[in-house]
This record gives C-alpha cells, structure tokens and sequence, in this order.
C-alpha cells in the first residue's frame, strides 16, 4: 500500500514532529510536463546545502532517488522522471495531478517513510534528493553522514526553501527560495528551459495578485489561520514565519495569525488560537486522492471547529469564514504555492484578483 497524502509536512509521527512533505494541489500549472532537455552544455553546475558547501555536477544524474513525495513532483514537473529510480514518503495515488500521478506510481517506493540508511546508500543512485536537510529528522533517522555518501558516490542536492527554513534567520515573505530550488534542480538534471518556464507562470501568478491587493495596509489585512487538522486536534500546530506557507498567506494579502512564531511550526494550545481570533481559518487537510474524500476531510475539519467549545466561538468560525485549501499545497515548497496565493486572494478579496 502507498502511504496517505495526509503524511505531510506537520504529521506527528513517533512522539514529534516530522517533516515530510506529499505531492498534490491545483493542477493549473501541472500541464503535460515535458522530457527532459537532454543537454551536454551548461555544465558544470554547482549547487549549495543550507551551509553554503558546494556540490559540483559536471554531468546530468542518471539515476535519481527523492527523500518525498514533494521532491519527486518537482522533477516529474521538470520532466526529469526518466532519471528518478526510487523514493521515500510516496505521494498517494490520486493526489497528484493525472499525467504526474501516471509517472509517480511507476516510481519504486524505497520505503513508506524515510528510506532506510543502508538502502539509500546502496540504491545505486548517483544524487539524492533532500527535502529534510538540516533538520535530520529531529533524529529519528538514521541519516547517511557525509562520508558516507561520498563513499557511496552519492551526491546530494538540497530541496533549501524546506531543508534550511527551520535555521533561516529572517521571516519569509516571498516564494524566491522556492523559485530558486526549482531552478536549481533544473540546472542540475538539464531541463533549465522547462525550470524556467514553471519559475516565470508562479510569477506571472504572484504578480499579478501583488498589483491587486499588495499594497492593502496591514492594519487592514485579515488575520488568517492554517489549521492542520491531520497534525492533531488535542495540541494546534500552528505555522510559523520560516514555514512556505507564511510566504503564501503573506503574499495573498493576509496576515498570518501567528507571524510572531519564529521558526517553522510549533505546537501550541488552543487558547494561543483564542487569543488570535482569526478572521480567516483555513481548513488544511492532506490529499485523500479524491475529491469526495477531500470533501469528507474538509467536512470533518470544520465540524470540529463549530462543535469544540474551545473555537465555536472564534469570529471566524460564528462568521463561516472557512477556506477549503489543501494543505500540500500551502505547506510543502513547490509550484502550486502561486496557485494558493491566487486562490486565497481570490476568498479574502472577491472581485479584486481576477
């Protein structure tokens, strides 16, 4: 069995908090992604880790393993799936868009979550896809040291806006370390020209909902609340200002509730969310693979804030100002982080973002 969608980035697994993002959202900027553009120049290219250490690559990866679900859809999306030979926390059948999901599934899966130490090193692979990087798992992984990989002959190449946001030192407001994971992996495996072309739509998309409501003051922004329902109901796991979706929710034009929370997610009580009273509340449910159970998972999202007595009472909540987002989409760095700013802006301002 492939593992659920809904092991995204804030599912609590084995007493903390494991990052581990799943593919899915709109496919609006999904389209048929093409083969790759099979290059010999334009090399060598040279990529850095959260550190600033470089990795060099003077050649195309042939065999390619993705330590998620998100990574895999990154090169699916560049037409780089020819070169995947495995991965780790498979995205769900269904949960990506149909042509992606076709190649997703023929993928092998090294393991339902993070692969295995002495398989990822005796995959074969050449690179190695990493989504969690600095933050090894908050050690409940045993993670190939450096050595090892190089003995391996294992080059790694780091997913930065997901892998370095726990250790980034300033809020993050803008989807440019997003843009530059996927032009980076676009040099890397020589599909520079496809890398460029999702990298100018998610602009094209952000620009425009920037011109209609990005110089509404702050004062005036609603306040907006990510609620990750599969992260647990008994303690909120709210996102932080280092999390992609600060970025999202900034850029849509609202304020995230809890912009304050330096770092990527943390765990707080409810009456940390009372004392915010949101305006907005989005129900941020993982990808069930089809709509009618997304639909069910939405249902039971907002039932759960409109008959606790901890938030029947939020504004929020009494004013039915729920939006129905997925949460791969707003939480996992990738290209439909544009499409959720479109479609936010779109719930939070009716009329102004076209």
């Amino acid at each position: 069995m492939r593992s659920r969608a809904w092991w995204g980035t804030t599912a609590v697994v084995l007493g903390g908090l494991l990052a581990a993002g799943c593919g899915g959202g709109s496919d609006d900027s999904a389209g048929d992604a093409p083969a790759g553009n099979s290059v010999s120049d334009g090399y060598p290219v040279t990529v850095t880790d959260c550190s600033g250490a470089e990795t060099t690559f003077d050649e195309a990866p042939k065999q390619i393993v993705t330590s998620n679900a998100s990574s895999l859809e990154l090169l699916l999306r560049l037409g780089a799936g020819d070169q995947v030979i495995g991965t780790g926390f498979p995205p769900g059948k269904g949960t990506l868009p149909a042509e992606l999901d076709a190649q997703a599934q023929k993928i092998e899966v090294m393991s339902e979550y993070v692969i295995p130490k002495e398989k990822l090193l005796g995959s074969g692979a050449d690179v190695f896809v990493d989504t969690f990087g600095a933050m090894d798992m908050g050690g409940m992984a045993d993670v190939p040291t450096d050595e090892e990989f190089k003995a391996a002959g294992i080059k790694r190449v780091y997913l930065k806006s997901t892998a370095c946001a726990a250790t980034d030192k300033t809020p993050v407001t803008d989807l440019s370390a997003v843009q530059d994971d996927i032009t980076s992996l676009g040099a890397v495996t020589g599909t520079a020209d496809r890398a460029k072309e999702l990298v100018d739509g998610m602009k094209q998309k952000v620009d425009a909902v920037q011109q209609a409501v990005g110089s509404t003051p702050e004062g005036e922004r609603p306040t907006y609340f990510f609620f990750d329902f599969d992260a647990g109901t008994k303690q909120p796991v709210v996102v932080c200002n280092r999390q992609v979706a600060h970025a999202v929710i900034t850029l849509a034009g609202a304020r995230n509730a809890f912009a304050d929370c330096d770092g990527d997610f943390q765990q707080v009580g409810w009456e940390d969310v009372i004392a915010k009273n949101p305006d907005w509340i989005q129900l941020g449910v993982r990808n069930r693979g089809s709509e009618a159970a997304n639909d069910k998972a939405f249902d039971e999202a907002q039932k759960w804030l409109e008959t606790n007595p901890a938030t029947k009472g939020l504004k929020a909540v009494e004013d039915g100002n729920f939006l129905r987002i997925g949460s791969e989409q707003t939480t996992i760095a990738g290209v439909t982080n544009a499409d959720t700013v479109q479609e936010i802006a779109r719930k939070l301002y009716p009329g102004k973002v076209g």
